[in-house]
């Protein structure tokens, strides 16, 4: 034992010498090792990433960010929620916000609306009601989007009651609805569990009650959400998000409401709704353009 003890630190001497050797790199083998070394370049990697769609390194990057001892601002945080929203990494998205508050950073309407938008991605519509209760302690005024990112995260979990208190809410408030309403509403009865023999007749119901919508504010929301990247209908997962980026006029977008009432009604297995909709005329509407 006693050799053993004898040799183990003579080894133990030598490597805490490699390790300090280690440890003590050169100023340019750091620099070529180290991806990012101020906020601007990090932004710049985290974007990068996110385009990649390797949401899950966007906590790697937020570590190293912190032993590189580069303080993240408002802006930072803004760019990793929008990853974790569009990766659906909700524990992640929560984990970003709580590290926001520890600096002392408040979140605004539109990374609540972010946090909205990923509760509903994963189907989670109670952490979606708490995120609007948090927004009403913490005295942030939520927006006409606020309220269509919790109604389809609602409608995603095929919380009928809720949804239709989130629209008496809208209305009691002035806000008229517009199509991505109707597009919630439509996915919240095909979402509802059990399924009932009135659920077809009220989304081809929804779908004539939709040709009259209007837009529910100006898109002076939307200005942050199109520096981003992000469209309506990925903010509020509609169906037809997956498309809104593709050229060549895949997608009619005045359509939505018929793209997702067509799609909801192959997810029920009927072949017979789609016959029984009626199209409404579109100026300068030369065809129509229906998923497949």
């Amino acid at each position: 034992m006693k050799l053993l003890q004898t040799i183990s630190g003579r080894h133990r001497s030598l490597i805490r010498a490699i390790g300090r050797r280690y440890f003590a790199a050169p100023a340019e083998e750091y620099a070529k090792r180290n991806y990012a070394n101020n906020e601007s370049e990090y932004n710049t990697v985290i974007t990068s990433i996110t385009s990649q769609r390797r949401h899950y390194l966007l906590r790697d990057v937020y570590d190293d960010m912190m032993l590189d001892g580069v303080k993240p601002e408002r802006d930072t945080f803004h760019s990793l929620i929008v990853g974790t929203m569009k990766g659906a990494r909700l524990q992640d998205a929560f984990f970003f916000r709580d590290e926001m508050k520890t600096m002392g950073l408040v979140p605004d309407v539109a990374l609540y609306n972010f946090l909205i938008s990923t509760c509903g991605k994963c189907k989670n519509s109670q952490q979606a009601t708490r995120i609007l209760e948090e927004m009403k302690r913490y005295e942030v005024k939520p927006t006409g989007q606020t309220f269509i990112c919790l109604l389809n995260a609602c409608a995603a979990a095929g919380r009928l009651d809720r949804v239709y208190a989130i629209v008496r809410d809208m209305t009691a408030a002035g806000l008229g609805l517009n199509k991505f309403c109707y597009a919630g509403l439509i996915a919240a009865h095909k979402n509802k569990t059990p399924i009932t023999d009135d659920t077809v007749s009220k989304i081809i119901e929804l779908v004539d009650q939709s040709k009259g919508w209007s837009s529910v504010e100006a898109s002076r929301d939307n200005a942050e959400n199109v520096m981003m990247g992000i469209s309506e209908e990925e903010l509020y997962n509609i169906p037809t998000a997956e498309y809104i980026h593709r050229r060549g006029g895949f997608l009619n977008r005045q359509l939505t409401v018929y793209h997702v009432a067509f799609l909801a009604c192959a997810d029920l297995r009927n072949v017979e709704v789609p016959n029984q909709i009626s199209f409404p005329v579109f100026p300068n509407l030369d065809s129509i353009n229906i998923i497949k």
